[in-house]
């Protein structure tokens, strides 16, 4: 197994305080997309009510890359591992892009449903906003575990963040099936 050299550490405590920056900046985008589209969506005439079907496809991907990366592992195939990861990472960066892209553009979609599948909406729904939330500074700091080969302190912390990310990757494709009907296209 390789343990970190000395660059290995000083790289990760130099990568740390980009991850924090990335995590407020991405936060800041996703909290302030309502704000900032109310003042976008007036000047913009392009249609993305094309974005919610794909962005909750990349999702899916981002979640079959997870298993596959997680496949992998247990196989003791570590490129493969760093390939459904670096796969992973990369869906979950183009989902975002096009998640605040649809968001900043279009008016916000209502759930329609009432009585239990309503509770069971809000109930995946907000645990799927907190967890994204909070596992995502997580994710950044397993992968710059992994990067620089602190494998051990990678694999404790991945055993916990590991299944909040798929659950995350999970269930937003099922909340954009839920919010499906009441999209006004």
């Amino acid at each position: 197994m390789l343990t970190p050299t000395e660059a290995d550490l000083k790289l990760a405590k130099k990568l740390k305080p980009v991850a924090w920056i990335l995590t407020v900046v991405v936060l800041g985008l996703v909290i302030g997309m309502e704000p900032l589209g109310s003042i976008v969506r007036d000047k913009v005439d392009v249609n993305f009510t094309w974005l919610p079907p794909f962005y909750s496809s990349l999702n899916v991907l981002v979640a079959c890359s997870l298993i596959y990366a997680l496949i992998q592992i247990k196989k003791k195939n570590i490129q493969g591992h760093k390939r459904g990861i670096y796969a992973a990472i990369g869906l979950s960066i183009s989902f975002l892009l096009c998640y605040v892209l649809y968001h900043m553009t279009t008016q916000h979609t209502k759930f329609g449903g009432e009585g239990p599948i309503r509770i069971l909406y809000l109930f995946i729904l907000n645990t799927h906003i907190i967890l994204a939330g909070v596992i995502f500074p997580f994710i950044l700091f397993t992968f710059i575990r992994a990067y620089t080969n602190q494998i051990e302190r990678h694999r404790k912390m991945a055993r916990w963040v590991f299944p909040l990310w798929l659950y995350v990757a999970v269930t937003g494709p099922i909340i954009y099936l839920m919010l499906r009907p009441y999209y006004g296209h």
